[in-house]
């Protein structure tokens, strides 16, 4: 989804699609018709017939056109396992999941579609099987981009089921590290309630009394840094955002944070906190779960050396 927002300039007594297409330069009419979600003049919706006035205040959504298919990228991964039904990787930080609007390129699907034979990856990498989803590499759940850590993909579609019945049930395990910005307010506990759109800013998610879906955290202290926290978070439900608005609910935001927390003066350069250390997963053919572990990243390592320089360390719970 794209969107524009901004006061008409220049001469009026303009068509909204005139005048996205021939002075915006945004979109074609044809494109505009196609692709338009909405369309407001001064608050109130407007069809693309709309004359405009100067000073008039535009807004525009609409649908960003997708590439066909998924582009193979050479793009090196850290790959902890894999065999000849899955893949499971370290994620970098910064790197997009799935293509979408902004990311079309560079993403961990484009560098899994890569390493499918005969899709730009180095001799003697084992490929996809046949069947798996095109559009999304055998993903079967995904990351924040600033979040890094441990992800799991399927080869084909078999495969690819089986994985996402299982997340579908709740019968993976998943357990991230975390270092918020205040002391958590017990040493273990449990967040749950209903989580939707904030209202106030539709890239955010928020706690909300009605609607929305349930999200469900478990939480537990490892150790105490001064103002900080290192935090283990099992996620029990898999919301967006999920980990970052409840830490923000229980007034410890993660540092780092750019949607939920604020910058940190300590550590004014500090990036999301948030990593994907544990998965247990049963894997395809086998009779027993398997469990992944992703090492601690470096940024972890070094705002961790700082605070035990300068706060001692506390007693440390082992995961």
């Amino acid at each position: 989804m794209a969107s524009f927002e901004g006061i008409v300039e220049g001469p009026g007594n303009a068509r909204l699609d005139v005048y996205v297409s021939e002075t915006l330069r945004l979109l074609s009419r044809s494109q505009l018709k196609a692709r338009l979600r909405s369309a407001a003049v001064n608050g109130r919706p407007a069809k693309p017939s709309r004359v405009l006035r100067e000073g008039d205040r535009l807004s525009l959504t609409w649908e960003e056109e997708i590439p066909a298919g998924l582009e193979p990228e050479d793009i090196p991964l850290s790959v902890l396992y894999e065999d000849e039904r899955v893949i499971v990787v370290d994620k970098a930080q910064g790197m997009v999941t799935h293509p979408a609007h902004g990311n079309w390129s560079g993403t961990l699907a484009n560098a899994l579609a890569g390493r499918r034979p005969g899709g730009g990856a180095e001799a003697g990498d084992r490929g996809s099987a046949p069947g798996a989803a095109p559009d999304r590499a055998g993903i079967v759940h995904r990351l924040d981009k600033d979040t890094s850590g441990l992800l799991i993909a399927a080869k084909d579609a078999e495969a690819q089921e089986f994985l996402s019945a299982q997340f579908r049930d709740r019968r993976v395990l998943k357990e991230y590290l975390a270092l918020c910005s205040r002391p958590l307010p017990a040493p273990s506990g449990r967040v749950e309630g209903r989580m939707g759109r904030d209202p106030r800013d539709r890239k955010r998610f928020a706690p909300v009394e009605t609607g929305g879906k349930l999200a469900v955290t478990d939480w537990k202290v490892l150790e105490s840094l001064g103002p900080y926290s290192l935090v283990a978070l099992r996620p029990r439900t898999g919301r967006t955002h999920q980990l970052r608005v409840h830490m923000k609910a229980l007034g410890c935001p993660i540092l780092g944070d750019p949607l939920y927390g604020r910058r940190d003066l300590r550590f004014p350069e500090a990036t999301l906190m948030l990593h994907a250390r544990r998965l247990r997963i049963l894997l395809p053919g086998r009779s027993e779960p398997s469990t992944f572990t992703a090492e601690v990243p470096e940024r972890f390592r070094r705002v961790l050396a700082a605070l035990r320089a300068e706060f001692g360390e506390s007693n440390t719970v082992s995961g």
